[in-house]
């Protein structure tokens, strides 16, 4: 998940109050009217007194801010990679199990400064694992253990299937006594769902 505000806004002769938020491929604003600013497509990103204001082909969305107008700018501006998303960074003990591609290994190899494991091993910080098949979600209850009390399984799910996604690995993961925190775009074709041991059961 993204940014997100309760702020007012303005596109052409449409304006009014509603919510703004910041993903992955888009800035959406949802209240007395709609819009939907593909990210790609922006060819201007301002931040001036509290309002932000990007343009793109379908004209230029004003969203009042306020002080976080110029966070949003940076944000736009200079969007993180996946892994940094993901929160993959140096120092942090990460295994990448069985099934990813080349491309995402090395760039987890290039966030750590090190190759990450290839199995969960205790005390990882993070624990990737990638769900192909119905019931692989099983997987995260064996991961559970391998976490540090503040550390995550990454479960990677295909988009765009019932027998297999979000909704299945939530329901998994409750089951294993974890919670989802955050959801991530990983690709085109998969998502990426945070799993981590609540806060009061942490010792």
């Amino acid at each position: 998940m993204g940014r997100e505000a309760t702020c007012s806004a303005r596109l052409g002769r449409e304006a009014g109050e509603g919510k703004a938020l910041l993903e992955t491929d888009d800035v959406i604003f949802r209240g007395d009217f709609r819009a939907r600013v593909p990210l790609r497509e922006i060819s201007d990103v301002q931040a001036s007194r509290g309002v932000l204001r990007l343009t793109w082909p379908g004209g230029t969305l004003a969203l009042s801010l306020g002080p976080a107008a110029e966070k949003w700018a940076e944000a736009i501006r200079h969007p993180k990679s996946v892994v940094e998303k993901l929160g993959v960074k140096p120092g942090t003990k990460v295994a990448v199990l069985a099934g990813f591609d080349a491309g995402f290994l090395r760039d987890v190899a290039g966030a750590l400064g090190a190759q990450p494991l290839t199995r969960a091993t205790k005390g990882c910080d993070l624990v990737f694992v990638l769900l192909a098949r119905p019931g692989d979600e099983a997987k995260v209850a064996k991961l559970a253990p391998a976490i540090e009390p503040a550390g995550g399984v990454w479960a990677v799910y295909p988009k765009g299937r019932r027998d297999l996604s979000e909704d299945t690995v939530r329901a998994a993961a409750k089951r294993s006594g974890l919670v989802d925190v955050k959801v991530v775009r990983f690709s085109d074709a998969l998502g990426a769902l945070k799993l981590v041991i609540p806060r009061a059961k942490r010792g």
